[in-house]
């Protein structure tokens, strides 16, 4: 089953063209990472995806409707997760943020929003620093917390933009680990540089420049050989190559 589907996708800013027949089928369950260059146009995809941007050229349809539609079902964790560390925010009130679009102004948050929070948190293994400033916490613990701000609205696809930028390698391993785990039951569409890493735990790559190559690579995939973690970059471009 496609829960997203793209057709004939072009999107341009004033006449610069950044996307152009783009098509793409995400199934229930995949992995998809994306990878490109800066500027290629991954970012703009996943505006497009969320209804940030509006389609004009082309459609886009998420569970068989609109984007704007079915956000409810769609869980957003942003790339940078640095801004503003110093600001006094603990890491349960950054989970609780997962629950704003149900808040009741005056009266805060429910008891069983709550306990959605922790629950959350303890999915990604953070329950115990829940009363912890945000500030205190490394990178790869920021981003775990930002993806359990997401579970919050139990999404039924979580979208990661470079969910490793700036952690660290045992870091970048704990998140992609803790990826899979949700994968059984979430739909994952990662925007990711981390080439020889993400190979490992997705079933389909697209590379993005303008335009768009799919592949499966589930005959790439390095888990099969247990005499090295290592899987080299080049050697993944050139196995894609292969299959065009």
């Amino acid at each position: 089953m496609s829960i997203i589907e793209i057709k004939n996708l072009s999107f341009s800013y004033d006449k610069q063209v950044i996307l152009e027949n783009i098509n793409l089928s995400v199934k229930e369950n995949d992995f998809l990472a994306i990878i490109g260059p800066n500027g290629g146009g991954k970012s703009t995809l996943l505006k497009l995806i969320l209804g940030i941007n509006a389609v004009k050229n082309g459609s886009i349809l998420t569970f068989g409707e609109l984007p704007k539609k079915n956000l409810a079902h769609v869980g957003y964790v942003p790339q940078n997760t640095n801004v503003n560390t110093d600001f006094p925010i603990k890491v349960i009130e950054v989970v609780l943020m997962g629950h704003i679009g149900t808040k009741r102004p005056l009266f805060g948050y429910a008891n069983e929003e709550k306990m959605c929070a922790m629950g959350a948190l303890a999915q990604v293994g953070m329950e115990k620093f829940a009363n912890e400033k945000i500030g205190s916490l490394s990178g790869g613990q920021r981003q775990r917390v930002m993806i359990a701000r997401a579970l919050c609205a139990h999404p039924k696809i979580l979208i990661l933009d470079e969910p490793t930028a700036s952690v660290d390698i045992e870091g970048q391993k704990q998140i992609y680990k803790l990826l899979e785990s949700l994968n059984s039951y979430i739909t994952m569409i990662v925007v990711s540089h981390d080439i020889s890493v993400i190979v490992q735990y997705a079933n389909k790559v697209v590379h993005i420049n303008k335009t768009l190559s799919s592949h499966d690579v589930s005959t790439l995939n390095p888990k099969e050989d247990n005499t090295s973690t290592h899987f080299c970059e080049v050697e993944l471009f050139n196995k894609l190559n292969e299959n065009k």
